[in-house]
């Protein structure tokens, strides 16, 4: 508001390096970033620790193999933390701190007041170790932070060189970890290069030794009070030396971690049965609904279902047998012969799944306009639209769907086996897939993502003939190779299934003769419905009138066309 963007930039920069995730504060920063006149030295934190900071732009150094700057800024980062640890301290050496109104009901003598008092002030500083180490929009202080800064030190200086330097920082490291393995093996190596006579004398750090020293003093006095006194004291250090803490009080927190860690463990398995339970629950009641949710009524006469999800060995499954009449599988396969194009939806491949057969479809869309134009029998296209509404509306039905299933993609499609090459053959017509998602046999799971059919979400294949040999469609586990189900091909008879990784399947090798179905797909959501079988219903209620060209079809409420999607073959 007084027009002075760059401490704007400044302040907005601070608030959200200590909240990260405001995102209204990044909106505002990208806003600055985008004015002129704002540099980018000006998005500085206000309120930056400069030992901290120093800290940061060391170990950055460190990892970019910058050793020299890297010593620079780390050795700058120790100076300033000595700095802050000094006015940290400082600022514990205030009045008791009663925490509220208590102090009305304290009534200490002298001496249990001035141990109060100073068992705060002692406790108050060794908390000074967990502050400097906190850095902003971070739950957790940085574990062993000035350790850290020899450790980083002692590889620095011996990138750039400096044996000496790299020995006192070893040794200043060891003062707080005397067993790393890592570390001593350094120092032996480091002495070694420079030789024993020139690196004995070098000692660790004097104010490290002195800050070590006065901490070590401070946590046993703390650690007696909480002994004897019973004033509570959490250490923030992992270097702490075991001989500091009382024998007597080592003993009662032993007992108190391995009771934790007991509880913890019966928690945890207590937890673990819970969840299995819970599964095995939510597992039946899931089943049980898939078995409750199937069953509804076939709504077409001469149609009835000789397998069920329990007679097929798996969920969401069924097998309808009289959906076609002999007459019909007939002239539908004639449609076949006379319209359908080699490798249709692959590209011209003739051979897409296998190159011992032949593949040759045609979509709804197409037989009828071929129909419109005297290629093939009108009546035959306008059966082969109506087959496919009446087992979209027998899927619908049989599983009690809630919503209505749009058509994600339909195929009119042969494949025939090539007679010369079927000797040795032990290949599948179709291999085992799962229609919405990859399947990772050997890792048994099925990826839902791109370029998989994500949107697909039930199946079916409806069968025209069974006068071939081989061809059966099957179902397996995950793992592609343990067969479930198996499902021989005639005239008239439906498989259907949801298109999920419940359902795995595939289809064997036609080793002689011609099979002929028709494969569908459907999917739940609008969004994703066929572009093309919106026109083939535009196209029907031209040709045939509205009518006439619902005759199969359930009264809906009219829709605008849904979106256009890219659809795929994946033909069974």
């Amino acid at each position: 508001q007084m027009n002075r963007p760059a401490q704007a930039a400044a302040a907005a920069h601070t608030f959200f390096v200590a909240n990260p995730g405001h995102q209204e504060m990044k909106q505002n920063l990208e806003y600055y970033q985008a004015m002129a006149g704002v540099r980018e030295d000006d998005f500085t934190d206000l309120e930056a620790k400069p030992h901290l900071s120093e800290f940061r732009l060391g170990v950055r150094f460190y990892t970019e193999e910058q050793p020299a700057a890297a010593i620079l800024h780390l050795e700058k980062a120790l100076e300033e933390y000595f700095v802050a640890d000094a006015e940290c301290r400082a600022l514990c050496e205030g009045p008791y701190d009663y925490e509220g109104y208590n102090y009305l009901e304290y009534n200490a003598d002298l001496f249990q007041a001035i141990t109060d008092h100073y068992m705060q002030v002692l406790s108050c500083k060794q908390g000074c170790v967990t502050e400097l180490a906190s850095q902003p929009g971070r739950e957790k202080p940085l574990e062993d932070f000035l350790p850290s800064h020899f450790n980083y030190l002692q590889f620095a200086y011996y990138n750039n060189g400096n044996y000496e330097k790299a020995i006192e920082c070893t040794k200043t490291y060891l003062l707080f970890f005397p067993n790393d393995e890592v570390m001593n093996q350094n120092l032996a190596y480091y002495t070694a290069v420079l030789g024993e006579n020139l690196a004995g004398p070098i000692q660790p750090r004097e104010e490290i030794q002195a800050y070590r020293q006065r901490s070590l003093m401070e946590k046993e006095l703390l650690f007696f009070s909480y002994d004897v006194f019973g004033i509570p004291f959490v250490d923030p250090d992992t270097w702490t030396p075991e001989e500091v803490i009382p024998k007597r009080l080592r003993e009662k927190q032993k007992v108190e971690r391995e009771t934790a860690a007991r509880i913890s463990e019966e928690i945890g398995n207590l937890m673990k049965e819970i969840e299995t339970l819970v599964e095995e629950k939510a597992k039946e009641s899931a089943d049980m609904s898939k078995f409750i949710r199937e069953g509804g009524p076939l709504v077409y006469e001469g149609a009835s279902v000789t397998m069920n999800s329990k007679t097929l060995n798996g969920s969401q499954r069924v097998v309808v047998d009289g959906v076609l009449s002999a007459e019909e599988c007939r002239e539908l396969q004639r449609l076949t012969n006379a319209a359908a194009s080699a490798g249709d939806g692959y590209r011209g491949k003739t051979s897409p799944h296998t190159p011992s057969e032949t593949f040759y479809g045609v979509t709804v869309l197409k037989a009828l306009k071929l129909g419109q134009e005297g290629k093939v029998p009108l009546q035959s296209a306008y059966l082969y639209y109506n087959v496919t509404e009446k087992v979209r509306h027998m899927m619908e039905s049989y599983f009690r769907l809630e919503v209505p299933l749009h058509f994600s993609y339909s195929h009119l499609v042969c494949r025939t086996a090539i007679d010369e090459k079927q000797e040795g053959r032990s290949d599948n017509s179709h291999e085992v897939h799962v229609d919405n998602c990859i399947l990772n046999a050997e890792a048994l799971v099925c990826v839902k993502e791109p370029p998989a059919y994500t949107f697909r979400d039930y199946s079916a294949i409806l069968y025209l003939n069974g006068d071939f040999e081989g061809g059966a469609f099957y179902f397996t586990e995950l793992d592609a190779k343990t067969e479930t189900a198996e499902v021989q091909p005639q005239c008239g008879r439906a498989v259907g299934f949801s298109s999920g990784s419940e359902n795995p399947h595939g289809v064997k090798a036609v080793t002689k003769g011609q099979r002929c179905a028709i494969a569908l797909w459907f999917t739940l959501d609008p969004r994703h419905s066929e572009r093309e079988r919106v026109q083939a219903d535009d196209l029907v209620k031209m040709l045939f009138g509205t009518e006439e060209g619902d005759l199969l079809r359930e009264t809906e409420p009219e829709q605008e066309p849904p979106a256009a999607v890219a659809v795929g073959k994946d033909e069974l």
